[in-house]
């Protein structure tokens, strides 16, 4: 019997040949031809309800230029996860960075933890007028690990830190994005591992400028439910990352979400910000698997 995750034969056939026809224009062409090839395949198709981003620390062995060069032609708009050393780059291709690199320590070291509070509202208080300036609208952070800290002590201490940073984010309309991540495969230990606690702790700050980045690949790990999750919660959701389940590899039918169908659900709840793609490839051609990864989103 057929889920809503597995595709029918029709999808998968149309899957398989969108690979097939991207090995065929890609193999032996030099990047150059290779963007060509995907701008040919892409620009007529394109249905434009989802704004196509990508991360860049998944291509990290690509030249920013390159990669730049290699989004524009298939239509994705954003480059993820950069910092202002690179946005003068993604400007000079005619794209933005729809959600930012961070402040601080990173994911292990986050707003749960009351003593960081005074580091990290300075480092934010002072890149967040530079991702306005930039024009650019959101920005990551981290919950941090627990410690053996209990989870309504973290929420607690997570909504301290986080409102001393609202009226400076307010007042240049940028929104602090906290990532939803699996503490059960790669982020062992860490807080904001449940919708259900990311979502009570936007309640907690009580702001528009502070949402929840969805991950795709995190989130079904954890919770499962995926479009169930975002039906109920998506008012929370400002942005999402796709992967393929397991091993956050491409997202095609050798994984066990169907992500046309996730696809569509986030249509549906009415969002207009960003999916980025955030698999890693294992694919030689890692361009065609990116390519593969927005045709397959593309609702």
């Amino acid at each position: 019997m057929k889920t809503e995750n597995q595709p029918s034969s029709s999808r998968r056939d149309m899957i398989k040949k969108v690979a097939a026809t991207s090995a065929a224009a890609f193999v032996g062409q030099s990047l150059f031809n290779r963007v060509s090839a995907a701008e040919a395949l892409l620009s007529d198709d394109m249905k434009g309800r989802i704004n196509h981003s990508v991360c860049r620390w998944c291509y990290g062995d690509i030249s920013l230029d390159d990669l730049c060069k290699a989004a524009k032609a298939m239509g994705i708009k954003s480059i993820d996860l950069t910092g202002p050393e690179e946005w003068p780059t993604l400007k000079k291709y005619g794209l933005v960075c729809a959600l930012t690199q961070g402040a601080g320590k990173g994911i292990a070291e986050g707003f749960n933890n009351p003593k960081l509070h005074d580091e990290l509202v300075k480092s934010y208080e002072e890149v967040i007028p530079k991702v306005a300036a930039a024009g650019f609208k959101q920005i990551i952070c981290f919950s941090g690990n627990r410690n053996g800290m209990d989870d309504a002590e973290g929420l607690k201490n997570c909504a301290v830190g986080l409102k001393r940073l609202m009226p400076i984010a307010e007042k240049h309309n940028v929104v602090m994005v906290m990532e939803l991540l699996n503490s059960k495969v790669d982020h062992h230990d860490y807080m904001c591992d449940h919708t259900k606690w990311g979502a009570a702790l936007c309640d907690a700050v009580g702001s528009e400028n502070f949402k929840l980045l969805y991950d795709i690949y995190h989130m079904q790990i954890m919770d499962g439910d995926v479009i169930a999750t975002i039906r109920k919660y998506n008012k929370y959701f400002s942005h999402y990352h796709t992967g393929g389940v397991p091993g956050r590899n491409e997202i095609d039918e050798t994984q066990e979400l169907y992500y046309p169908a996730i696809m569509k659900a986030i249509v549906d709840t009415g969002f207009k910000g960003y999916v980025a793609q955030e698999f890693i490839p294992k694919k030689k051609d890692k361009l065609a698997s990116l390519k593969q990864g927005v045709q397959i989103c593309d609702v």
